[in-house]
């Protein structure tokens, strides 16, 4: 029967599928989850996974609805600045770690992590955070388990250098703060300029942008220009 799996329940429609990231550092982690949430989870689809933060913003399907991000990646980017740009393309942010300590849950919830996992738990107990965390629910778990389990490689994406948009400090100033969430008057506000003056650098920033190549009319494509020239820290 059409729409129905084999136990009779039935299959969500294409448009109420969450669509999921998964970037950890591990490809092990990140192919455990995507199957098991392939197998189990036909409200989620899997859409990226990577084990890398520039992969995850320049992938073409980002962004998404909802990020399962390792907290500790080998990258410079902090896990403050992952979230907040994660945030402000209107994802919800789950961070899995296996750092499990009261300091770095309060660190990432500041930051706008909706929940806050450790890998010690079954997989199971991530994707109930995860749904919880959907539902408008800010919750974390501290149960012991693993979440993972074998699989392939981490499937990334190779990227060439991207072509220089020769922004100006103000306009790097004014793009980095913008695409971790503030708004173009928090911008000025904190950059002690007009409003008028914040909204020129960003429109200038996202015309070098585009005068090179690299779209950035939207506010996901401009956190991938901000993570691909460094402006994330």
């Amino acid at each position: 029967m059409s729409g129905w799996s084999s136990d009779m329940t039935p299959e969500p429609d294409a448009d109420e599928v969450v669509r999921v990231a998964i970037l950890d550092d591990h490809a092990v982690i990140v192919d455990g989850i995507a199957s098991w949430i392939a197998e189990h989870a036909p409200d989620l689809r899997v859409v990226i996974r990577t084990t890398a933060w520039l992969d995850l913003v320049r992938h073409p399907d980002f962004p998404v609805d909802l990020v399962l991000m390792d907290l500790q990646l080998g990258d410079t980017v902090s896990i403050e600045s992952r979230i907040r740009a994660c945030r402000a393309a209107g994802a919800i942010v789950v961070v899995v770690t296996a750092l499990d300590d009261d300091a770095s849950r309060a660190r990432c919830l500041a930051a706008g992590a909706d929940a806050f996992v450790s890998k010690t738990v079954p997989v199971e107990d991530l994707v109930a955070a995860a749904r919880r965390a959907l539902r408008g629910e800010r919750a974390s778990t501290a149960s012991k388990g693993r979440a993972g389990a074998a699989g392939s490689d981490d499937g990334g994406l190779e990227v060439s250098a991207p072509p220089e948009a020769a922004l100006s400090a103000a306009e790097r100033r004014a793009v980095g703060l913008y695409v971790q969430g503030m708004s173009t008057a928090d911008v000025a506000a904190t950059m002690d300029v007009g409003y008028e003056t914040a909204k020129t650098y960003l429109r200038r920033a996202r015309d070098k942008y585009a005068k090179v190549g690299r779209p950035a009319g939207r506010r996901a494509e401009l956190i991938r220009r901000a993570a691909e020239d460094g402006m994330l820290e």
